[in-house]
């Protein structure tokens, strides 16, 4: 892996660190690649039950390495930066069987904000902002910030971030629904981790089909939706862990869950 991206698993949680302070954390096409590698390195490590991403620095990631698109001989065109690196990026997310924390601990603008909302827990420090910073220099959000943003916060203040590219700052985010909480900065990392920890320490299975059938109900309809929950309900059911949860329930003792 690319020293663009680090990662450290401890306590069940990966912790992703978006590595290029320099810029921001924004990405080239060597840290889109190191990105998807250590979400697959997520996928197959039994022992990572959370993933948690952060940016180092004062920024979360600026997006889009500007540098990168306007030297001829390092960019690689928008169709590859789209196919081969946002759009996987996002799709392993939201196809991962374990929760993704994103931990905004500054700035998050154009993809960088739209991969921190396709997760499934936002935190911002009470310092961070979010920018759909795209249409400032003549492009379209992508990385699915047109999907999310709209089922977020609704068409109208969806349509009007985009399009006006305002810094909507974490306390706004928090009200507009756009995020789960806003932390104070000094109380940040260890509330990130703490969350990240409490989501490790849960019954992974269904967490897993819970996000599946998140995914399904944009698309669903209610009958669709019904079937998918009773189908996944079934799977849960059958696991470990719903033994344990209800076990611990009828004994009066707190649930140790094992993820299987």
């Amino acid at each position: 892996m690319s020293n663009s991206i680090l990662m450290h698993v401890e306590n069940g949680v990966a912790t992703i660190t978006l590595n290029r302070p320099q810029v921001f954390n924004s990405f080239n096409r060597e840290m889109a690649f190191a990105m998807q590698d250590a979400l697959d390195q997520c996928v197959s490590n039994d022992e990572v039950r959370a993933v948690m991403i952060i940016g180092d620095g004062k920024a979360f990631c600026a997006g889009q390495d500007i540098q990168e698109i306007t030297d001829p001989e390092l960019n690689p065109g928008f169709k590859a930066i789209l196919d081969d690196h946002y759009n996987p990026i996002v799709l392993k997310i939201r196809n991962l069987e374990k929760p993704v924390v994103a931990a905004v601990n500054g700035v998050a603008a154009g993809a960088g904000a739209n991969i921190a909302l396709c997760c499934d827990v936002v935190i911002a420090t009470e310092s961070a902002a979010f920018i759909q910073a795209f249409s400032k220099i003549g492009l379209i959000p992508d990385s699915a910030g047109t999907f999310f943003l709209p089922r977020l916060i609704g068409f109208g203040k969806a349509s009007a971030a985009m399009m006006l590219a305002d810094k909507i700052t974490a306390q706004e985010a928090d009200q507009m629904g756009m995020i789960y909480k806003v932390v104070k900065d000094e109380d940040f990392l260890d509330f990130t981790k703490a969350t990240s920890q409490k989501l490790a320490a849960l019954p992974t299975v269904a967490l897993a089909n819970t996000k599946k059938a998140l995914n399904q109900s944009y698309n669903n309809t209610v009958e669709e939706q019904l079937a998918l929950e009773s189908k996944l309900q079934i799977e849960s059911a059958s696991t470990e862990d719903y033994a344990e949860g209800v076990a611990s329930f009828m004994e009066k003792r707190k649930p140790v869950f094992k993820g299987k």
